[in-house]
C-alpha cells in the first residue's frame, strides 16, 4: 500500500528542519515528491498498455487456431489440437501445451493491466490531492484531535496548494523534475514549512496525555492468534504488520490506543531492563490486564479505541 512518510527532524543552532523522504518498497511509490516519480507514472501507464496489447495478440491466437480446429457433426462439436484444417499448414505449431502456455499468459497479462492500472490511479490520487497516505492519516488525526477538545483552530494541510491543476504540476514539470529541493517544498498561502511537523509534536504530546495506564495480570506468549484467550480475541486479532508484544504478570503498560479486544501501548521498563531497548510496543489482548486504580473512569480513553466504539 502506499509507503510510509518518515518525518526526520534535526536541531541545529536553534532551527528544528523538517524532511519529508519517501521510502521505496517494491514498486510501489506513494510519496509523490521523489525524482523519479514521473518515471513510475510513466511506467504503470506503458505497462497496462502494453499488457493489453499482449492480451488482445493471446485472444486473437486462441481464436483462429481454435477455430481451424473444430469440426461440427449431427450433434457434436470436436476440435483436434493435432493438426489444423489448413493448407498449407500454420507456420507455428499450436498443440494442447502450446493452448496451455498461451491462456496462462493471458491470464499474467490481464492481472497485471488490472494491478499496475490500479496503482496509476492510486498515484494520479496522491498526486492530485497532493498527500501521502500517512499524511491524510496525520491530517485526520489533526481534525480528530481539534474536535476532541473543542478547540478554536483550524488545520490546514501546507502542501496542498488548494487546486488539483496547481499540484499536478509540482510532479510534471517540462524540466522531468517536480519541483522543492528535497527538504523545503511549495507550501499554500498562510503555513509554513515546519507546519505538519508542529501538528505531529502536537499529536505526540496528546497521545502521552489521553494514554491509560494497565497492569498486567495474566501471562501473554506475543502469539498472534492465541487460542487461550478466547475465541473472540482470536478472530479479532488486528490485521496489521505492527508487532504484538510478550506480557508477564505484574508489568505495567500504557495503553495508548485499541481495539474492542485488543489495545496497542508501551511497556513500562525499568532499570534493570537490558540497555540499548528503548521501546517495547506493540498489541496485546484486552483480557490479560486491567486498568490501574490509580486511573480513574474520568480519564480519557485511548486514542484508538475511543475511535473504534
Amino acid at each position: 500500500m502506499p509507503c510510509l512518510l518518515v518525518l526526520a527532524s534535526s536541531l541545529g543552532g536553534g532551527n528544528r528542519k523538517s524532511l519529508r523522504i519517501a521510502c521505496i518498497s517494491s514498486i510501489v511509490k506513494s510519496a509523490k515528491r521523489t525524482r523519479h516519480h514521473v518515471h513510475t507514472i510513466a511506467e504503470s501507464v506503458t505497462a497496462p498498455l502494453g499488457c493489453t496489447h499482449a492480451a488482445f495478440i493471446f485472444v486473437m491466437t486462441m481464436y483462429t487456431q481454435l477455430y481451424n480446429r473444430l469440426s461440427f457433426g449431427w450433434n457434436t462439436v470436436k476440435i483436434d489440437m493435432s493438426a489444423a484444417r489448413r493448407d498449407p499448414p500454420p507456420v507455428v505449431p499450436f498443440g494442447l501445451a502450446a493452448f496451455a502456455a498461451t491462456l496462462f499468459a493471458l491470464g499474467l497479462a490481464l492481472g497485471t493491466t488490472i494491478a499496475v492500472g490500479m496503482l496509476f490511479f492510486i498515484q494520479i490520487k496522491i498526486i492530485l490531492r497532493n498527500k501521502t497516505s500517512i499524511e491524510s492519516w496525520i491530517e485526520e488525526k489533526a481534525k480528530d484531535r481539534i474536535h476532541y477538545y473543542q478547540l478554536d483552530e483550524v488545520f490546514v494541510f501546507p502542501y496542498d496548494m488548494g487546486s488539483k491543476w496547481k499540484n499536478f504540476k509540482q510532479v510534471f514539470t517540462w524540466s522531468g523534475v517536480p519541483e522543492g529541493d528535497g527538504l523545503e517544498w511549495p507550501i499554500r498561502q498562510g503555513c509554513h514549512q515546519y507546519s505538519l511537523t508542529i501538528e505531529q509534536l502536537k499529536q505526540k504530546a496528546d497521545k502521552r496525555v489521553r494514554s491509560v495506564r494497565y497492569k498486567v495480570i495474566e501471562d501473554y506468549s506475543g502469539a498472534c492468534c492465541p487460542l487461550n484467550r478466547g475465541v473472540r480475541t482470536f478472530f479479532t486479532s488486528p490485521c496489521t504488520e505492527e508487532p504484538r508484544i510478550q506480557l508477564q504478570k505484574g508489568e505495567f503498560i500504557l495503553a495508548t490506543r485499541g481495539l474492542r479486544y485488543w489495545l496497542y501501548g508501551d511497556k513500562i521498563l525499568d532499570d534493570s531492563f537490558i540497555e540499548g531497548t528503548s521501546r517495547v510496543r506493540g498489541w496485546f489482548p484486552r483480557n490479560c490486564v486491567e486498568k490501574c486504580p490509580c486511573d480513574g473512569e474520568s480519564d480519557p480513553a485511548p486514542e484508538g479505541e475511543k475511535k473504534n466504539r
